[in-house]
């Protein structure tokens, strides 16, 4: 409430109640760093790959302008996760009616509010703390029939499996109308969009150890890539012939690492480039679907935070980096960013076609000056990450109006699962594309 004192860290006295803003960082002694290469160089016992790099010891600080405090008390350190932000001038608000929390133009990162008073010791204990929120709503301009987009994500070309060739070629058949009851036909006929959601290559193409070999030991050879993009190639063909198709790159994928990963090149996809209904986008990716705004992801974000924190849901990180307000907050501390250029004031995505592009303009971990894109300023109608564990959905509603329909998109070379919206209502449905796999044959 407006009762509330405000103060910058440089401002807090011992005792006095107070509320706190700044960014979030999460010092942890088992997240893995350069050590780790310098002990393989030296072959020193490496530091073994583990699933989770949370510890009890870890600690939470918080971070603005000028300077940090770590954090104790009514907080949940497994659960928040790291993500160091910058502040370029001071000016950390709270606004709005009730609890709401607003990113001051100045501030690149997650966002943190904590109410409670600083100790003898230093260290502040909290009491309560909150994040953003939901951003604003954005006016419903949905269809007012059932129109589809189908989302898939890791279709793992590459792989060598034979059930996940053949649940791909189903995929086609029932997306081109060329397989089905007349029921399923007339449904595929109102797909208005497909998006591949990342990792369209299997992580078996990364020829990574040919690197270290001698050239005249691969001369003569061909990157497993290759004929994994050629058949990428083939399949965009066969799709764009009946729908427009979104294909984002992912982690195995010919781009970019960091984020904002970078759409494939053209030059690789030469068939399948001739048709206008082929858009190669970004990682992430926003657009205007018949007046429905998506936003998603191919999963590297919800995969890092996994690792990061006590979370084991996909869904729930999900969710909560939407009521953070930033779809990276991890980044780039633990996940990979690089530094971006070309944004329009107050850190909103220039619109290309109806498409929101990230630009990208140095690889590596860089700071940013301006703004941070990657700060949600609009609430998306579909917000999805890909290559998840399994189908999940859930339509969020939030207290200004806002629906938001929060898909986690399984991994279709291990599941043979595609998921479809409905932009009618907002409804999701799982469809299997699996029916022969070895279950049956026994």
């Amino acid at each position: 409430g407006d009762d509330v004192k405000l103060r910058k860290l440089c401002e807090l006295r011992a005792g006095e109640k107070c509320c706190v803003v700044g960014t979030l960082f999460k010092a942890m002694q088992l997240q893995p760093s350069i050590l780790q290469e310098i002990s393989e160089e030296h072959n020193l016992v490496p530091q073994p790959p583990m699933s989770k790099y949370i510890h009890p010891s870890d600690e939470l600080i918080l971070e603005d302008e000028l300077q940090r405090i770590k954090l104790e008390g009514a907080i949940e350190v497994q659960r928040l996760v790291t993500g160091r932000g910058q502040w370029l001038l001071a000016g950390s608000h709270l606004a709005g009616p009730g609890r709401e929390l607003h990113h001051p133009p100045s501030a690149l990162g997650t966002i943190f509010a904590v109410f409670g008073s600083e100790q003898d010791d230093g260290k502040f204990l909290v009491e309560d703390h909150c994040f953003a929120g939901l951003a604003p709503p954005l006016p419903w301009q949905g269809p007012s029939s059932d129109q589809f987009v189908l989302l898939v994500s890791g279709l793992g070309l590459g792989s060598g499996s034979g059930e996940a060739l053949l649940s791909t070629q189903l995929l086609l058949d029932v997306v081109t109308g060329q397989l089905g009851a007349e029921g399923e036909q007339s449904c595929a006929a109102r797909i208005s969009r497909l998006i591949l959601a990342g990792n369209l290559l299997s992580q078996n193409t990364q020829s990574r150890d040919t690197i270290n070999k001698a050239r005249y030991l691969t001369k003569k050879t061909q990157a497993a890539s290759v004929e994994a993009v050629k058949m990428l190639d083939e399949i965009l063909l066969q799709l764009c012939t009946s729908v427009p198709v979104d294909v984002m790159p992912g982690e195995f994928d010919p781009t970019n690492f960091t984020l904002p990963q970078q759409p494939l090149h053209h030059c690789m996809l030469p068939l399948a480039s001739t048709y206008s209904t082929l858009h190669l986008v970004t990682n992430p990716y926003q657009a205007d679907i018949d007046g429905v705004r998506f936003l998603g992801t191919s999963g590297q974000n919800i995969s890092d935070i996994f690792k990061y924190s006590s979370m084991d849901d996909y869904l729930e990180i999900l969710e909560w980096t939407l009521l953070a307000g930033h779809i990276s907050p991890t980044a780039p501390d633990t996940l990979g960013k690089a530094k971006l250029g070309g944004l329009e004031a107050g850190g909103h995505l220039p619109s290309q076609g109806g498409s929101y592009r990230f630009p990208f303009s140095f690889p590596g971990c860089y700071p940013f000056y301006k703004s941070d894109p990657f700060i949600l300023t609009e609430c998306p109608h579909v917000y999805f990450c890909g290559n998840a564990p399994c189908f999940q959905s859930k339509l969020l509603k939030g207290e200004e109006g806002q629906e938001v329909l929060l898909v986690t998109v399984p991994a279709f070379s291990a599941t043979q699962t595609a998921c479809l919206v409905n932009l009618r209502d907002l409804s999701c449905q799982a469809i299997s594309f699996s029916g022969f796999g070895a279950e049956e044959e026994d």
